[in-house]
This record gives structure tokens, sequence and C-alpha cells, in this order.
């Protein structure tokens, strides 16, 4: 199943947004949580508030445990 979250109206390059969404593509939710909160990027804190709340949703709407999330994609 996939869980999805959505952040609107970021002004921030694609360029520094693809650098830092590089480094979480693939991992564990948990472990890219630890790893954004400590990337001194600006982009770090727009995703980390993301995969937040994607995780959030998960375990909100569809019971899923957090630990077994796996960042798929971030576009």
């Amino acid at each position: 199943m996939e869980v999805k979250a959505v952040e609107k109206y970021i002004r921030i390059s694609p360029k520094k947004a693809r650098l830092v969404a590089d480094m979480v593509r693939g991992q564990n939710a948990k472990k890219a949580l630890v790893t954004l909160k400590f990337t001194p990027k600006n982009a770090a804190k727009i995703i980390y508030k993301a995969v937040k709340s994607a995780v959030a949703n998960a375990e909100n709407n569809f019971n899923i445990e957090g630990e077994k999330l796996i960042i798929k994609s971030i576009s």
C-alpha cells in the first residue's frame, strides 16, 4: 500500500531539494527522519516535514507501523 503526503508552494530550487531527496530515497522512514534532522540544508527541513506527515498518515489512517515504511519516491 502506498501512503502519500504532499507539500505545496515550496520556495526552493529543485536542484537544492534533489540533493537532500537523493540522500533518503530508498531508506526506512524512521532512519530517513533521523538523517534529515541532522542534515544542515534548508531543503532537509521541508522534506523532513513531508516524510513525518506521510508516516503519521500511515499510522493513523492505515494502521501501518512507521518502522515498516520505506521511502519509494520523493518528487
